[in-house]
């Protein structure tokens, strides 16, 4: 999946095998559409992948002007605005300087989305100036709804609320005041719930657009916060399998690496002791690989079921006959009554164990180690002691074993502490709870 991304856009897959990625026409940086980015950077939006519904797809058509919606309107105002004259003969006949007019609001919707502010005011003006006139009502007032609807929803509100209330000033003075001195002759002032209804009509409009661009913020909320969830949990499967990769690895390959030295002492003195260290190395080996193809198994198509079961406590023998492989002594003890453990805190549990031993076969000195086991209601309490001293010996570990441990105690809700004994040796005490937090 992450191949299919670029730094700048997103690709289809295969997409540069196809002829963006060489030819004469290749630019550099990749295509014009990849360069943009993304107005938008989130996904699973109630739409789907490409935006609120009022949003272009692709970055090119964005910088398009839009011209249908403009020669729409152009028409329904034009035509309209015929029929309504018809029964309005009181008016100033239509004529070329009232298509003008007529016109111009939807030229200038052109631009309502690069300058929505000089589009609201420009249209507002133009009905103003139609209005005064002294021609016809009709569907001019539909220019004005749309620039003061672009307007809003780009956040520009207040602008878009002037324009529309001087717009409305206007008329109400033309309508009540201005009109004895202006076409038609002979005019009579308009009723007053005539402006009760423009009134109520602005209202409406501004309300409206509020209420869609209230809308589209939410959306982009929605979706940001769905990506900031999307990449935390595939940080969190990330670490999870991390985690599962340096268990697996660095207690086989402390094992083999004892076992290989083991081999190589006694190569020629005693050749069935070194016979038996290649075994237990091969034994070893096969089995981190059967681990790690089974981590590996959760990064396969989603929905597939895995080929093993995860490994949990009731595999400790193993854990111990591995240990005893590489010359350590393992004892286990148990208080309590044995409960039936949460796959999660099973593995955990495990995990925690093979990690504690790893540590003991690298770093200390004693050949003994013990693993004790308390249950307890709603809680399993692991305990791994060895005699020390430490070493100081390092297999190749990185310092991320108390770190995974720790990460894997505090995802269930439990604790770690793991620390030197007074007596000296090394100490490694986890607290999980049978009921683990989701």
């Amino acid at each position: 999946m992450d191949e299919q991304h670029s730094r700048r856009g997103r690709w289809p897959e295969g997409g540069r095998a196809a002829g963006w990625g060489s030819g004469p026409h290749c630019r550099r940086g990749g295509p014009r559409r990849a360069r943009g980015g993304d107005r938008w950077p989130y996904a699973g939006a109630p739409w789907g992948q490409e935006g609120p519904p009022f949003r272009r797809r692709g970055g090119r058509r964005r910088g398009r002007l839009p011209w249908p919606s403009a020669l729409f309107l152009a028409v329904f105002v034009l035509v309209g605005t015929a029929f309504a004259a018809v029964d309005q003969p009181d008016r100033q006949p239509l004529d070329g300087y009232a298509a003008l007019l007529l016109l111009a609001g939807p030229a200038l919707l052109l631009f309502r989305r690069k300058h929505p502010v000089i589009t609201v005011f420009g249209v507002s003006a133009t009905a103003l100036v139609y209005f005064a006139a002294g021609y016809p009502y009709g569907p001019v007032f539909l220019t004005v709804a749309v620039a003061c609807f672009a307007a809003i929803v780009a956040g520009n509100r207040r602008a878009a609320w002037w324009a529309v209330g001087t717009l409305w000033v206007g008329h109400l003075l033309i309508a009540h005041w201005l009109y004895r001195w202006l076409p038609p002759a002979h005019d009579r002032p308009a009723p007053w719930g005539q402006e009760l209804v423009i009134a109520a009509f602005v209202v409406a409009l501004c309300a409206a657009s509020e209420l869609v661009r209230e809308r589209r913020d939410q959306w982009v909320r929605e979706g940001a916060e769905r990506a900031a969830a999307k990449k935390r949990r595939e940080n969190e499967e990330r670490l999870r399998i991390a985690r599962e990769l340096h268990d697996v690895l660095a207690h086989s390959i402390s094992v083999i690496n004892v076992q290989a030295g083991v081999g190589l002492a006694l190569l020629d003195s005693d050749p069935e002791q070194a016979r038996t260290a290649l075994t237990t190395i091969k034994a070893a080996s096969k089995e981190a690989l059967g681990e790690v193809r089974q981590v590996l198994d959760t990064l396969r198509t989603p929905g597939d079921a895995p080929r093993a079961p995860a490994p949990g406590l009731d595999r400790l023998p193993e854990l111990i006959e591995q240990a005893a492989s590489a010359g350590l002594t393992v004892g286990i003890r148990r208080d309590g009554e044995r409960a039936a453990l949460p796959p999660g805190t099973d593995l955990a549990a495990f995990r925690i164990v093979q990690e504690a031993l790893t540590n003991v076969v690298r770093h200390s000195g004693s050949r003994t180690a013990e693993i004790g086991l308390g249950y307890a209601p709603g809680l399993l309490e692991l305990r791994i002691d060895d005699a020390g001293p430490a070493t100081g010996g390092d297999a190749g570990g990185g310092g991320n074993g108390l770190v995974g441990m720790r990460e894997r105690a505090a995802a269930l809700g439990g604790t770690i502490e793991a620390g030197p004994r007074p007596d000296g040796g090394f100490r490694v005490r986890a607290t999980l709870p049978l009921n683990p937090k989701d």
